[in-house]
């Protein structure tokens, strides 16, 4: 065993006459552990709330976006040839949207219309996973019933069906607010639908706001012909969306905008981005508490070594040997704290998403549980932090017991 190892491990170890500085020592190793143990179930939490989020606003919108600056696109066919053909793309559907008005017997409220192809909707979005009532495919009207004589479908968001007082199998009016000119004044447009499903995204501006019919629908409604208002693109990897909608803009020419998700959404991951960055760092506070207390510790554990130190150097310990020996208890210390954090951490972790003993109103977040998801990297991270604090605290005490001369420490011996 090295010397200086060997001789930190007994300082640390061996029962001294001033107990007071044992239980500093201990009280040094549990708060590097409680600071261990805070940072990664609050970072584990807020991972958790990043990705719930992620997935449910990917749950209803697409990885990227494509449309016209100018106006609507006419040759989407083409458009989705050009984007499929691009590696990394799974699926490309065509939409409509639009504001318009919903009026039932028991209430109105306005809403944002999608239309979308029910036979591709799903290959970009997961709307079906979230439907509580009904399935995407009863958007697809029947091919022997014409456009007078049908009455289209419509699913609703379960907060928007709500605030409507109807349920499924209930008819709805949609209003569009563009319509036909007349002497006088604008007429708007509007048609019966029955709603065919309802879904739940957990997110409420979704749920409160939006509406799906299936395309054919909608351009008859709004009397657009064969146009989209753009094409809604899925890939395999969500993080390289962005370098897929570059080459995409490349691809389909300067009259067309790409946009991925993380521009769609970039304040709302902004801020959460910052929240935990500053949730790390106030809770680093913690674990610098504890770095003052390693500081005090090794400071009265020198004072009481003073004559071994100077009978070290009387038999031959060099200054950087007396260094080391106090730099290697701190880091001990840190150490011991930190893998105790860490046990701690995992299992408060796990006990929180196996048993979800916590519960969120649901009027106030969009989730009932605190959702729990930890990453490799953020552990590492405060592992290395916390014993990089321990390691820091360790300088100045070290630094003086290594000034210690042996003829001064041993006069009044």
């Amino acid at each position: 065993m090295n010397f200086e190892f060997f001789v930190s491990l007994r300082y640390l170890l061996a029962k001294r006459r001033q107990t007071f500085i044992s239980l500093i020592t201990f009280i040094s190793i549990a708060g590097v552990a409680v600071g261990v143990t805070a940072l990664i179930v609050v970072l584990a939490v807020m991972n958790g709330f990043q990705r719930d989020l992620r997935d449910r606003i990917l749950g209803i919108t697409s990885h990227i976006v494509v449309g016209r600056f100018d106006a609507t696109i006419a040759d989407y066919p083409k458009v989705i040839d050009e984007i499929k053909q691009e590696p990394g793309v799974t699926g490309a559907s065509p939409y409509v949207y639009t504001q318009v008005m919903l009026s039932s017997g028991r209430g109105v409220s306005g809403a944002l219309l999608r239309g979308i192809d029910p036979g591709t909707a799903g290959e970009v979005v997961n709307i079906q996973k979230d439907m509580i009532r009904g399935n995407l495919t009863d958007l697809e009207e029947p091919s022997d019933i014409s456009a007078e004589e049908s009455s289209p479908g419509i699913i609703l968001g379960v907060e928007l069906a709500n605030n409507l007082g109807i349920h499924q199998r209930d008819w709805v009016t949609v209003i569009s607010p563009t319509g036909r000119l007349t002497p006088i004044g604008q007429t708007p447009k509007s048609r019966l639908f029955q709603v065919v499903g309802i879904f739940q995204s957990g997110m409420f501006e979704y749920d409160n706001t939006l509406a799906y019919i299936s395309l054919k629908a909608a351009q008859q409604f709004l009397g657009i012909g064969d146009v989209v208002s753009g094409v809604e693109v899925r890939v395999t990897d969500i993080y390289a969306a962005q370098t897929i909608a570059k080459r995409l803009r490349a691809r389909l020419g300067p009259s067309i905008w790409v946009r991925d998700w993380m521009q769609m959404n970039r304040n709302l991951f902004s801020a959460l981005k910052l929240e935990k960055v500053v949730m790390f760092i106030i809770l680093t506070l913690i674990v610098l508490v504890a770095a003052f207390n390693i500081v005090s510790s090794l400071i009265m554990l020198v004072m009481e070594k003073t004559r071994d130190i100077a009978i070290l150097k009387a038999m031959g310990a060099t200054t950087a040997s007396i260094r080391k020996i106090f730099v290697l208890e701190g880091i001990m210390i840190g150490v011991s704290g930190t893998i105790l954090g860490l046990i701690g951490g995992f299992g408060l972790c796990a006990v929180l998403k196996k048993y979800r003993f916590i519960e969120l109103p649901r009027d106030v977040y969009y989730i009932s549980t605190l959702p729990v998801h930890l990453e490799g990297f953020d552990v590492a991270v405060i592992a290395f932090s916390a014993i990089a604090i321990s390691l820091i605290a360790t300088l100045y005490p070290s630094r003086q017991a290594a000034k210690l001369e042996p003829a001064e420490a041993l006069r009044y011996e």
